[in-house]
């Protein structure tokens, strides 16, 4: 898919993993709309960019904010051509705590809302608007990106409920690949290792780095231009269909 005037909905575009995105497609002559739940940045970076990008402030979880979110892109480019879904939080939580204190049910539940069941509201929602819309037939109409994690494969101590969103994400993959294949609508999935994103940007430089050197090659942190770098490709190249993509410089995580 050549991506000039070619409208994206990006999830977490207002920073991180999803921020590298807006800012990559939009040099390559696409469409963008920031949806997040950060008004200031996301604001900010539709500012910076000018034309052919805006912001709508988005929850994920909820139908009502997703399908204005889908409808601004209608409105204002009249078209939608794909999602990458970045948005997503990473609470840790042990099962049982050292003072033997079961996990918090809540907690688990927001994890499992925001990663998963948040991923899936926004791809049906974007999908159906463009369903309706009318589609070419025989032709490339769209391409979701969804965002797992190495967690889904290899998971930590700790990881119970971001494991278990990112594996259901990892799941989903190839059965909506399948079914959208009719739509000329294809679906792929990138499984991130260690990048430097928001999540990590509490922990302290040494922090940082020793968790880079764990990483065989390139011994260091996953940049979000580079998770950028592979979307792109995704959306050229028309082959890649229902798979998941690690991209972690062939990290496998110890269990803590």
């Amino acid at each position: 898919m050549d991506l000039k005037n070619k409208t994206i909905i990006v999830t977490g575009g207002a920073s991180g993993l999803g921020e590298a995105c807006v800012r990559k497609f939009h040099q390559l002559g696409g469409n963008l709309i920031i949806a997040d739940l950060q008004t200031e940045n996301g604001n900010k970076l539709a500012l910076e960019l000018g034309e052919r990008v805006c912001f709508s402030q988005t929850n994920v979880c909820d139908e009502s904010s997703v399908q204005k979110t889908v409808d601004v892109a209608w409105n204002k480019f009249n078209s939608l051509h794909g999602v990458i879904n970045c948005a997503g939080i990473g609470t840790p939580g042990k099962l049982v705590d050292k003072e033997l204190n079961p996990l918090d049910f809540s907690q688990f539940k927001k994890v499992i809302e925001i990663n998963l069941s948040g991923t899936l509201n926004v791809t049906r929602l974007a999908v159906a608007s463009m369903v309706k819309k009318g589609l070419k037939e025989a032709a490339e109409n769209g391409v979701i990106i969804n965002t797992a994690s190495v967690a889904a494969f290899d998971g930590q101590i700790g990881q119970i409920a971001y494991a278990a969103s990112k594996g259901g994400i990892v799941g989903m993959c190839l059965p909506l690949a399948r079914e959208l294949s009719r739509y000329g609508i294809r679906v792929m999935t990138i499984a991130p290792g260690i990048f430097e994103t928001p999540m990590l940007a509490g922990l302290p430089q040494k922090a940082r780095e020793s968790l880079g050197m764990q990483v065989p090659f390139p011994p260091r942190l996953g940049r979000p231009s580079e998770y950028a770098q592979l979307a792109q490709h995704i959306f050229e190249n028309e082959m890649l269909n229902g798979e998941v993509i690690r991209l972690d410089g062939a990290i496998r995580m110890a269990p803590k």
